[in-house]
């Protein structure tokens, strides 16, 4: 499945190469910018990044629940970074909220 089509870039590389960080250090925090690095990519338009995270969340849970890892340090870990992942989704949507109403107040000339 294409994730980026900015970067032509599919689901299973994104997942190789999330497994590749995380077997380098199993507890890193793992975000969007840090798998295009390794990919030698960049976000363009950065629309994917949402999708990117919920790829990360899902392939360090995976990661995880197959190695030895305990369920409370699983759970710990992910949990707080969806919990970031939200309150960024949040925010986001109400600086857009914002923007739109200030471009809907403005006199038409």
């Amino acid at each position: 499945m294409l994730v980026c089509s900015c970067n032509f870039i599919t689901k299973q590389e994104i997942e190789a190469t999330i497994v590749e960080l995380l077997d380098e250090d199993r507890w890193q925090l793992i975000v969007p910018a840090k798998v295009y690095h390794r990919m030698k990519k960049r976000g363009r338009c950065c629309g994917c990044f949402p999708n990117v995270v919920d790829i990360i969340v899902r392939t360090t849970e995976a990661y995880h629940r197959e190695r030895d890892s305990t369920e409370d340090q699983i759970c710990d870990f992910l949990s707080r970074l969806k919990e970031f992942h939200e309150q960024n989704r949040r925010a986001d949507f109400e600086r857009r909220q914002k923007s739109n109403r200030a471009a809907e107040r403005s006199p038409v000339s």
